[in-house]
């Protein structure tokens, strides 16, 4: 496999090239990546020296240099991670999201197309569905985005989807829950968190902190989309869950636990401007062919937090440069 990652220095991508090259020693995996303030070289600093790897820092949005890409490395399969991704910027400033998220995407499966691609996941997130205050939503339920965000990612779904019934582009959409794990950027909840009160601050919570999620231990995801590069049908799209609905509270005092805090050390903030209270998943058809995941919540918070202790050289100076 000649392997294109796309965003391959952010969060998930970083942790997923990660697994490949454990899992597939016959790999070849070019990381293409722009290098936003998400994008972080260090993500990937113990594989740099891997020669089954290549990095390459370049835009999605930018064709020839996709092109440059897929020819020079000989790619035949595309996981496209790459993508602007945090609710609170988007609705400061909905612009780079539908640039990065819906013309980079169409950039990537034209190209794709035009060098006949023969695997391409396009990687997205629960937040198209929408809210519900119960049930949960299947592949073929209808989109109903509600922020600048979920909404240019709704787009880059159908456009990818359209690739497979119009050209038969063998692309495949997953679509995961909240992801949290090593590596992840400390503006997201649960590295805000602990990395805030390893620094004797307190952790900002929207509204009344009821707001619920499920929780996809990012390792879990990884194994998922590997699964799927074997096992998915293209045209289709696949729900990727964590079993692990919690409220932001919940996840709180877990973390708080952890660190051995107490609720003093929580800060009440105005909620966020059109604030989703549920997102839930059914993975069932994810489950029906063979794929669960592997690690519990209390393990895998576990070792997360373990993780941000253990490494504050790579998160300070993230949190140093946004302030």
């Amino acid at each position: 496999m000649h392997l294109l990652v796309t965003g391959g220095c952010g969060f998930i991508g970083s942790n997923f090239i990660r697994h490949m090259l454990e899992s597939h020693p016959d790999i070849s995996i070019t990381n293409l990546d722009v290098l936003t303030y998400a994008g972080n070289p260090a993500n990937l600093r113990d594989v740099e020296d891997d020669p089954r790897y290549t990095f390459v820092q370049g835009d999605i949005c930018d064709r020839s240099a996709v092109d440059g890409v897929l020819d020079q490395y000989h790619i035949n399969t595309i996981v496209h991670f790459a993508a602007e991704s945090h609710v609170d910027r988007s609705i400061a400033d909905g612009s780079v999201f539908v640039k990065t998220n819906v013309l980079g995407t169409f950039t990537m499966l034209d190209a794709a197309l035009a060098h006949g691609i023969d695997r391409f996941v396009h990687v997205s997130t629960d937040e198209v569905y929408g809210s519900t205050p119960d049930g949960s939503f299947v592949e073929t339920d209808n989109l109903n985005p509600s922020s600048p965000y979920s909404s240019s990612k709704a787009g880059s779904d159908l456009l990818a989807l359209s690739y497979w019934h119009t050209h038969q582009l063998p692309v495949i959409v997953t679509r995961c829950t909240n992801n949290y794990g090593p590596y992840q950027y400390p503006e997201k909840l649960i590295p805000l968190f602990v990395t805030n009160l390893m620094e004797g601050k307190k952790v900002p919570i929207y509204g009344t902190g009821q707001n619920v999620r499920d929780w996809l231990y990012v390792l879990d995801h990884c194994r998922a989309i590997d699964f799927l590069l074997e096992n998915g049908q293209p045209g289709e799209a696949y729900n990727i869950g964590g079993g692990e609905e919690k409220t932001n509270l919940e996840i709180t005092d877990t973390i708080l636990r952890l660190l051995d805090k107490d609720e003093s050390a929580i800060e009440y903030v105005e909620d966020r401007k059109g604030h989703d209270f549920r997102y839930s998943l059914d993975f069932s058809k994810l489950r029906k062919m063979g794929w669960e995941p592997a690690f519990s919540f209390d393990e895998a918070m576990t070792a997360t937090v373990q993780w941000y202790i253990d490494n504050e050289w790579w998160w300070r100076p993230l949190k140093e440069g946004s302030q």
